[in-house]
């Protein structure tokens, strides 16, 4: 991951956490932010099946 790579990533997570703590069903934005990552992940090759805690 190159400079540009990180700083892009840093942005992302950012956004994410303000949409949390502005959003008005968290629950909700919780799961919309799961779902995208794990989207993300699949795309990459990453196995998302065995990710949850329990």
């Amino acid at each position: 991951m190159n400079e540009q790579e990180l700083k892009d990533q840093v942005i992302k997570e950012f956004v994410n956490i303000q949409r949390l703590k502005n959003a008005k069903d968290k629950d909700a934005e919780i799961e919309y932010q799961e779902k995208v990552l794990k989207t993300r992940m699949q795309a990459l090759g990453i196995p998302t099946e065995d990710l949850e805690i329990k």
